[in-house]
């Protein structure tokens, strides 16, 4: 009867998310319900935040006092009814841990996803039979340290940036488990799903709550506060609003992003989080996409840096970082309620990549995804967590899924260890997890072994974490009742933090136009500044919920991954304050619809700065009927049309775009009055400054695009799918393969307006003395797989195979001269590109290194970029494994992903 009663909660899985969570929904400023709230804008329409009425239940800690009743079946009103789609019992197996079902098992359409209210969708999903399972836990990687290559250490001391050292961090969650596995031995069969079981819905001070197990400091533990975001503490007063994760990963610059991420995890810590939800490292598959600004980029190699240095530096700060989301995340609209399909090589080397980096920087957490993977949830998937994941990777912490996104209590067989934020949907007082889990196992449905594995890795965690120790931060501030007095203490963690939000916000303004050297500016005569991006907001930077709506200048994107903003620097302050050091005439029209006024004002003036941007956010809020994802890829508040006012009436037009992502800037940028173009992205606090600092040379631009500006929408690869109806699984097939962004534009040889890596400077840069070696180890480890590989066979199939030392640690070494042949100053970004031969199937060209170099005018540094065999490799599908491709392997280095400087070829890949 049980089992039967499981099954009908494994078929309750439509779950519609009207409003989101954590992670995912907005908060009000109290605890008292909010409605859709309607914000006049000067165009006569309106931005719309639209949240769910958040109440503070009077449920407590225990709220999950009992079973989902056979009732709770019945679908509420806010949920897809079961009935609208077909799971024939066919489609379910019972899957063990040991059991997986291939990625490429999906059926993947051949038609390109297109934008169309007419999607393909999906008729029926896959999910996990309800019956007996065993489990056995998966063995800890076995590579041994190797002192000088793969020293042991612990999250609190990470390898120096740029290091080629590779952090062996096994003996460190090797006694974390020892630890947890102690302290689980006291532990009551309920008392470890706590563990695992969220309270529920603002039933805690965090957006995510473990609740604590008495005596704290005894036989229990005091649990866990969750808290977002991947930019700043979110809903903490007194906090940082770093630079978002796309303006940081534009700065090509490890030092600059594992600066920010240690800096995050100081001040989560310091408010007294134990797991800071981020980073966000899904790929900006989509132009379009509403969460990209969270992401870092549109390449995985990029991301996948990126993840690393960030994950290093928060848990360097004591706080566990939290990958997500796994996987295949890509669009707002219907991420619930839509399929992934994708094909296991592109999975392996595309979306799964950065999660792999993510293992390598010893992280703690992984949050799986609201989205469907080739017709399974993302959060029930087994091929995905279990799989890759934990065995293919070798992943020792836990896996908690996005807010709501728990599907079945049989969810702990394939993989998914936490279930957040508890209820199953926001405040129904049930849990998949909870007495559910506690009467799976009871009934022999879940073994208690994998009960104990759940609560091992997530207290292994804390205590790798060192979060165990007693002067830990206690948690200091409520996330959903900042004005009560008894739950706040307005603890203040910004120290000194401004100081790295200003060099990201410098160091990530990538030029992309300067004719006739417009810029740096110097001491000019008279400036106008245009546009209300060059401004503040009518009331302040926090006038909208979690930053839902788009007023002054943009600093970041909407949703669960923003904080709220201590103060804020706008252009118009920053420059105001520079014009007056030098003397200069400044005026400005923050009206951005007033065309010939603004035209007017920028008569006779030394220099007209055009302020214009774009937004983007989460599904849960819609601004000017973005519903998360842009509407299309045109400026806001009719930018395209100011900035041509601006240039009909003067000849020294300045654009600075503030935009989330790429926009389509055609109507425009050939102007022959507008002089100069600074792509700024969203910058954080200090925004004003970071822009002022780049138009008056204080930083001589550095920053590179992290994706591809089209010349027009539809020459991305990939577009947004829309329409469906409310009970519809929208099916997106992810044709484009590995061809994402620049990859995409170089094998279909369509010129982009600028492509991914392109970024000017105030001074220029030449490459000589190219030379590549192999590098030789003097411990011989692994030695017997190298030759396997260098023979051409795949990796061998194993626990943690794709994170294994020989594969990863470096082969070659590629070395240059780089020389500023210019007049200043300045920072270069030599970037690396694989040439493959034609017969592996990959893309034209592949980023595999890039470095970055600051030289004075007129001298020179060499260069180093390492390259491993796991960078030379692609994923062999057959074989489930990483291999060499058959053939010649050249490369290019040099500024962009279509400007290269030298070329140059892998030593011994000249078989046929």
């Amino acid at each position: 009867m049980v089992a039967s009663n499981g099954l009908l909660k494994g078929l309750f899985i439509l779950v519609s998310f009207v409003s989101a969570a954590s992670e995912s929904v907005s908060a009000t400023s109290s605890a008292s319900a909010v409605s859709t709230a309607v914000v006049s804008t000067s165009t006569g329409s309106s931005l719309v935040s639209e949240s769910s009425a958040l109440t503070t239940s009077s449920l407590t800690k225990s709220f999950i006092s009992s079973p989902i009743p056979v009732s709770s079946a019945s679908v509420p009103s806010s949920v897809v009814p079961v009935s609208s789609v077909s799971i024939p019992r066919s489609s379910t197996s019972a899957i063990s841990a040991s059991v997986s079902v291939p990625i490429s098992s999906a059926a993947i359409p051949t038609t390109k996803a297109t934008t169309t209210s007419s999607p393909s969708t999906l008729s029926s999903i896959s999910t996990v039979s309800i019956s007996s399972n065993t489990f056995t836990p998966f063995p800890t990687p076995s590579q041994s340290s190797v002192p000088g290559v793969f020293p042991a250490t612990d999250p609190n001391s990470p390898p120096s940036v740029n290091s080629p050292l590779i952090p062996d961090f096994a003996p460190a969650w090797a006694a974390a488990y020892a630890k947890a596995k102690d302290k689980i031995s006291n532990f009551t069969l309920d008392e470890k799903v706590s563990v695992a079981t969220g309270v529920g819905w603002m039933n805690g001070r965090c957006v995510g709550n473990i609740p604590a197990i008495e005596p704290t400091t005894g036989r229990g533990w005091p649990g866990l506060c969750l808290e977002d975001s991947p930019l700043g503490v979110r809903f903490g007063d007194f906090v940082t609003s770093f630079p978002t994760g796309i303006n940081t990963a534009a700065t090509f610059n490890r030092r600059l992003i594992r600066a920010r991420g240690y800096a995050m995890g100081q001040e989560h810590k310091s408010k007294g989080v134990n797991v800071a939800l981020g980073p966000m490292i899904n790929m900006g598959r989509i132009a379009q996409g509403g969460r990209n600004w969270e992401g870092f980029g549109a390449d995985p190699f990029l991301t996948g840096e990126a993840a690393y240095e960030t994950i290093l530096g928060m848990q360097a700060a004591g706080v566990q970082a939290c990958a997500k989301h796994l996987i295949n995340n890509e669009q707002e609209h219907k991420r619930t309620q839509e399929s992934s399909d994708v094909d296991d090589r592109t999975q392996h080397e595309i979306y799964t990549h950065p999660f792999l980096k993510s293992v390598m920087a010893g992280v703690a957490s992984m949050m799986c995804s609201y989205n469907l993977v080739n017709g399974t949830y993302a959060c029930e998937n087994d091929k995905v967590m279990n799989d890759i994941v934990k065995r293919e990777y070798g992943f020792q912490g836990y896996i908690m899924s996005d807010w709501q996104a728990t599907h079945s209590t049989i969810s702990a067989i394939t993989g998914l260890d936490m279930t957040m934020p508890g209820d199953v949907t926001f405040n129904s007082g049930t849990s998949y997890f909870g007495p559910n889990l506690t009467a799976y196992v009871q009934n022999g449905t879940i073994p208690e072994s994998r009960v104990d594995d759940m609560a091992i890795r997530i207290l292994a965690a804390w205590y790798y974490l060192q979060q165990d120790v007693p002067s830990y931060p206690k948690v200091n501030f409520d996330a959903f009742r900042p004005d009560d007095e008894t739950t706040n203490e307005h603890v203040d963690v910004q120290d000194d933090h401004y100081k790295i939000v200003r060099e990201i916000g410098a160091g990530s303004v990538v030029l992309l136009k300067n004719l006739n050297n417009a810029l740096p500016l110097n001491k000019p005569r008279s400036l106008v500044l245009v546009g209300s991006d060059a401004g503040p907001g009518k009331i302040g930077p926090n006038q909208f919920s979690d930053q839902g709506g788009n007023d002054g200048v943009l600093a970041m994107g909407w949703g669960s991954g923003t904080s709220n903003f201590t103060y804020l620097i706008t252009p118009l302050e920053a420059i105001q304050a520079r014009a007056r050091q030098d003397r200069t005439s400044i005026s400005w029209i923050l009206d951005d619809f007033n065309l010939p006024r603004a035209g007017n004002m920028a008569i006779g003036r030394s220099a007209a700065i055009v302020f214009i941007n774009s937004d983007s956010g989460e599904e849960y809020i819609t601004v000017d009927g973005n519903e998360g994802d842009r509407k299309n890829l045109t400026a806001w508040h009719g930018g395209d049309n100011l900035v041509n006012a601006v240039a009909a009436q003067n000849k020294n037009t300045i654009v600075v775009v503030h935009s989330v992502g790429p926009l389509i800037i055609e109507p425009w940028i050939e102007h022959p009055n507008v002089t100069a173009v600074l792509w700024a992205g969203a910058a954080g606090e200090e925004t004003g400054n970071a822009i002022t600092d780049v138009l008056y040379g204080d930083w001589n631009p550095s920053g590179r695009l992290p994706y591809t500006i089209a010349k027009q929408a539809s020459d991305y690869p990939a577009q947004l799918v829309t329409g469906g109806q409310p009970a519809d699984i929208l099916n997106i097939p992810y044709t484009e393969g590995l061809e994402i962004d620049y990859r995409h534009f170089d094998a279909r040889n369509i010129t982009p307006r600028f492509e991914f890596g392109f970024g000017l400077s105030y001074t220029t840069f030449a490459y000589s003395n190219l030379k590549i070696s192999a590098i030789h180890g003097p411990d011989n480890t692994q030695s017997g797989l190298i030759s396997a590989w260098n023979a051409g066979k795949a990796s061998p199939i194993g626990q943690g195979s794709s994170t294994a030392l020989w594969l990863h640690r470096p082969a070659y070494s590629v070395t240059f001269s780089v020389t500023n042949t210019g007049s200043r100053y300045g920072g270069d970004i030599p970037q690396l590109y694989l040439h493959m031969p034609a017969s592996s199937g990959e893309p034209p060209s592949i980023l595999r290194g890039f470095t970055n170099i600051e030289l004075q005018p007129g001298e020179t540094k060499t260069a180093i970029i390492n390259l491993s065999r796991y960078d030379l490799s692609i994923w062999d599908v057959d074989a489930q494994g990483w291999r060499r491709p058959n053939g010649t392997i050249s490369f290019t280095v040099g500024a962009s992903s279509r400007d290269g400087r030298l070329d140059g070829t892998i030593p011994g890949t000249r078989r046929s």
